[in-house]
């Protein structure tokens, strides 16, 4: 089991840990199950393969409840292994990764090539991800921008601190809980300095997919007992304008979050 859970931040293999996993994985299964009570009733040729536990899967779901979409619900149970079959591989995504999608028989991976294929197709409203070239661009400039920032510095801080101990057994070294809090302060200062510097959202006066992207990003480290509302003032008053601007759906994606960091979206300091 230990091997499936590291997957869900595409990282490598620890040692088991039973009774703790058991717990986690009976505990998310109980948050699936509550998630996919929101799925449309009406079939669709679009089907969509996620779990939960996946930054990128949470963005996606977020982003298509918002935007009214109708989909079947393909929830993929990464704990415990099943995309790592040759099944899936042959028959879902060959690398065996979520979230994917397989429209009418077009499969496709990779959450921004999802977003951006959808888009094209007129599914993902305007508003969320804008048509014209330079509101665009500057949305896709923070999509690009957060692969190698953001997202690396914030996986890598949760794995650490709580995705290694949890499969290991061992905790980790304090210098190196410091260095990569550092890495990962780092970026979180870009957002806080830059990005939020003169707007109410990450590319502007109003909500896109980059907020969506960023905020699953950060609200994983959560897990990890870190509180990024403590340093960072804008990013905490930014994380509630998201939040507002997307729930029920934000909150649907994020319960199990809220529930294994003990700490639900109303929480104080």
């Amino acid at each position: 089991m230990s091997s499936h859970l590291a997957s869900l931040v595409g990282l490598c293999d620890g040692q088991d840990t039973p009774n703790l996993l058991n717990i986690i994985s009976n505990s998310f299964r109980i948050v699936q199950r509550q998630s996919t009570k929101l799925k449309s009733q009406t079939m669709s040729s679009l089907k969509f393969y996620y779990d939960l536990m996946s930054q990128p899967s949470r963005a996606l779901f977020i982003i298509f409840r918002l935007s009214g979409m109708q989909f079947e619900d393909c929830v993929v149970a990464l704990r415990n292994g099943e995309h790592l079959t040759d099944e899936f591989k042959l028959n879902i995504n060959r690398f065996q990764r979520v979230p994917c999608i397989n429209d009418n028989g077009y499969k496709l991976a990779e959450s921004v090539a999802i977003l951006r294929y959808l888009s094209a197709k007129g599914e993902i409203p305007e508003i969320l991800y804008p048509k014209y070239f330079a509101k665009q661009a500057r949305v896709d400039e923070f999509l690009e921008w957060q692969h190698t920032t953001l997202r690396l510095t914030c996986a890598m801080y949760f794995r650490t601190i709580w995705l290694d101990p949890l499969l290991t057994g061992r905790s980790p070294k304090e210098d190196k809980i410091e260095k990569l809090r550092m890495h990962m302060e780092r970026n979180l200062d870009i957002i806080e300095q830059v990005w939020l510097a003169k707007s109410e959202f990450l590319t502007g006066s109003t909500l896109t997919v980059a907020d969506i992207f960023a905020a699953c990003e950060i609200e994983q480290t959560r897990m990890a007992d870190y509180d990024v509302r403590i340093k960072f003032p804008k990013i905490r008053a930014w994380l509630k304008r998201v939040r507002h601007s997307c729930n029920p759906h934000y909150d649907a994606a994020h319960a199990f979050v809220y529930k294994i960091s003990g700490t639900g979206p109303q929480a104080k300091l």
